[in-house]
């Protein structure tokens, strides 16, 4: 199978917004308690937001047939604490990859491309959020080196 890696453009936005939906399809379904609905985000989360800015990343997985099969979206940011060192860090927001491509490599191979993007540009570290109900992403960020460095605890009162 052979898969390209590419900068989104703005022609990707239609296809680009539909994976989006369909991830916060996913979302919503595995947490319905959690996650809004993707109608109820689909204004607030568009990837047309990150392409309109230069701290933002986007990168495609296209398919033999050019159609987009997977996105991630990222951006640079310096984290500042009031308890820890400032440093350059990237951050990896969104992962997306249709699911009849799933477990081919796609997801790693554009994890790779955004990763080098980010070292290029001088981060010194790379931050991802992943729920705990998935664990097939955190499988993936795990083999690509992610370790846990925080744990967020929850527990309802109501």
């Amino acid at each position: 199978m052979t898969i390209h890696i590419r900068a989104a453009l703005q022609k990707d936005l239609p296809q680009l917004d539909e994976l989006m939906f369909q991830l916060h399809h996913h979302h919503h379904e595995s947490c319905p308690d959690f996650f809004k609905t993707p109608e109820e985000i689909e204004q607030e989360k568009s990837i047309a937001r990150y392409l309109d800015s230069p701290e933002c990343l986007v990168y495609v997985a296209i398919d033999a047939s050019d159609s987009i099969i997977g996105f991630v979206t990222g951006h640079f940011c310096e984290l500042v604490s009031t308890v820890s060192k400032a440093i350059p860090m990237g951050n990896i927001d969104e992962l997306f990859v249709v699911p009849e491509y799933r477990n081919s490599g796609v997801a790693e191979q554009l994890l790779v491309k955004i990763e080098q993007t980010l070292v290029d540009y001088g981060v010194q570290q790379i931050f991802v959020e992943v729920w705990d109900f998935n664990q097939a992403a955190r499988s993936l960020y795990n083999k690509l080196g992610f370790a846990s460095h925080i744990h967020w605890l929850r527990k309802s009162v109501i």
